[in-house]
């Protein structure tokens, strides 16, 4: 009786798991694929797109409009790192933590019971909210993981400004946000994005597996999950959190986005919260225009240019997208966890080839 009690009770959760997984297998959303022309873009033109891609090394782009897949081209299901393109993707999830009260960004560091290792934080830091960190504006210069040789050239010095004064593209900032998210929810990153977006939007490839690297070894490999914490321990006790995205998944985001946070007639993210997060708060180029908001990346309207868009990079070669005014996603990636060629100015040449080719 006990063995068939038990063998029972194993049929069923089998059941259950093939059920469910079942169910995450049905969910999944594919972008329906028009003609370019039926959305205003040149399918003539966009074969120079293909061969621009394809002769700079890109690993694959997928362009959206008003919902609709107008052109892909390359290794849209292969899983990259997005580099600082996670920023964007934290963006989300503290929308929603936020609105739900989980969250309030005028808790300071201090309030929070956040502090590094030595030199511990100063007065002046602790002051600095959540909502300078989410400004990347917190006046904390303290080392932390995953910094590039060209950020460091940029800190300031520590207590140089209070927080709230200066903007400083800073992954102490970052890397933090993820730390407090996580104390706050009681879930990781990976989880969270998982639970709140993937699922909802029936992401194709993001399940939510991650794990831990020594990011200060040189023996490590980019690990094959969704996402891993970089530690770098001699530096900070923080560490960055790195998403693997493939281009099809981070479409269905830049479109979450697009449709102010609604998918199919149910609220995701607060659309007060993207309005909110991508206003201005930091003009840093304004011969180009450009700004960053929180967690986002804004281009600004200019005497040459009628409308905003957002949008994040990574490594300066990944490109995340939105340009509300033309209903349009942009999605560019590169195969950066091996030997790469792409470089800053592809990219560039990449996204004028896409609005050359809307027809007038």
């Amino acid at each position: 009786m006990v063995k068939y009690s038990r063998l029972s009770g194993l049929v069923l959760l089998l059941g259950s798991i093939l059920t469910f997984e079942s169910c995450i297998n049905n969910s999944r959303y594919t972008l329906e694929y028009v003609k370019p022309e039926t959305e205003g873009f040149s399918s003539e033109k966009l074969e120079s797109l293909k061969t621009h891609l394809k002769m700079s090394g890109a690993s694959s782009l997928i362009l959206v409009a008003d919902g609709k897949k107008i052109f892909e081209w390359g290794k849209t299901r292969k899983k990259h790192t997005v580099h600082s393109i996670r920023k964007a993707l934290l963006n989300s999830l503290y929308g929603i933590a936020v609105t739900e009260g989980v969250i309030d960004t005028t808790m300071t560091l201090r309030e929070l019971g956040i502090n590094d290792i030595w030199p511990d934080l100063s007065e002046n830091e602790l002051n600095a909210c959540i909502a300078d960190l989410l400004k990347s504006r917190s006046g904390v210069y303290h080392h932390a993981a995953g910094v590039s040789d060209a950020m460091l050239k940029n800190m300031p010095e520590r207590d140089t400004y209070k927080p709230g004064e200066h903007f400083y593209y800073n992954n102490w900032d970052f890397n933090v946000l993820g730390a407090i998210l996580e104390q706050k929810t009681g879930k990781s990153i990976y989880e969270l994005f998982r639970d709140e977006i993937a699922i909802p939007l029936g992401m194709n490839d993001y399940k939510g597996s991650f794990c831990s690297i020594d990011g200060e070894s040189d023996d490590e490999k980019i690990p094959d999950t969704d996402g891993f914490y970089q530690f770098e321990k001699s530096k900070s006790k923080y560490p960055a959190y790195h998403f693997r995205l493939s281009a099809r998944d981070m479409a269905l985001y830049g479109q979450l986005y697009l449709n102010k946070g609604n998918w199919n007639g149910k609220q995701i993210i607060p659309a007060k919260w993207i309005e909110v997060s991508t206003k201005p708060y930091s003009v840093y180029n304004s011969a180009h225009g450009i700004a960053y908001g929180m967690l986002w990346y804004i281009s600004m309207p200019m005497e040459n240019r009628d409308n905003k868009s957002f949008y994040h990079t990574g490594l300066g070669i990944h490109m995340l997208g939105i340009y509300p005014d033309s209903r349009l996603v942009l999605v560019h990636r590169v195969n950066t966890e091996t030997d790469f060629k792409f470089k800053s100015e592809d990219l560039n040449k990449a996204i004028d080839l896409v609005f050359n080719s809307i027809i007038n």
